[in-house]
């Protein structure tokens, strides 16, 4: 996957990601861009740090099971979220932003300015890794937390706040943050969800 993602992004960079980033910026004043806002928002990553946190230690002493789940959905977007953030921080890459009002594009290396922290979206690595890591707890419902995970991700191209290559790699880190968590500490978490 890391090979497939690698060159799809790289081809983006060339090919797709202007382009697609101007077409949505066609849209940036539409009536309809306020619901894609609150979309967006839904990609925050405090909301499930909380929530996974509160579950864990909430029912500590009283389910494992809820606690461990809640102990995986904590650790898959925190981890995501320190990976993504330390990416960004180092290849810093220039924000669409950036290509549309002053016509930059590109990488210039490290940087810790909004601007220049583009590569990989972080809202898609948190929309995806909650969209697995749900997956994988509640397989029955996959098809409706994915979808979820897909218009957080989609909403960042919609806003222009990314390019497409940001939004794949962030989405393949959050996938493969959660798959190496769940096949390293949380392998058996679906059969005690089912048993509960």
């Amino acid at each position: 996957m890391t090979i497939a993602v690698f060159i799809f992004c790289l081809v983006s960079w060339f090919l797709f990601d202007a382009p697609v980033t101007r077409f949505f910026a066609q849209f940036s004043t539409a009536p309809w861009i306020g619901l894609w806002k609150t979309v967006t928002r839904a990609g925050q990553s405090e909301w499930y740090l909380i929530g996974g946190l509160a579950l864990y230690l909430g029912f500590l002493r009283k389910n494992r099971t809820v606690s461990r789940s809640g102990l995986f959905l904590f650790a898959s977007v925190a981890v995501s979220g320190l990976a993504a953030d330390l990416v960004k921080m180092l290849v810093g890459r220039a924000r669409p932003k950036l290509l549309l009002q002053k016509g930059i594009y590109g990488f210039d290396g490290i940087h810790f300015e909004h601007l220049w922290t583009s590569f990989p979206s972080g809202h898609s690595a948190t929309g995806m890794s909650v969209a697995l890591t749900l997956a994988l707890l509640f397989p029955k419902y996959r098809v409706l937390f994915f979808s979820y995970g897909f218009l957080i991700a989609f909403s960042r191209l919609v806003l222009c706040q990314h390019y497409l290559s940001d939004v794949v790699a962030g989405s393949a880190l959050g996938i493969a943050t959660v798959l190496f968590l769940y096949q390293r500490y949380f392998s058996t978490l679906p059969d005690e969800v089912r048993s509960l």
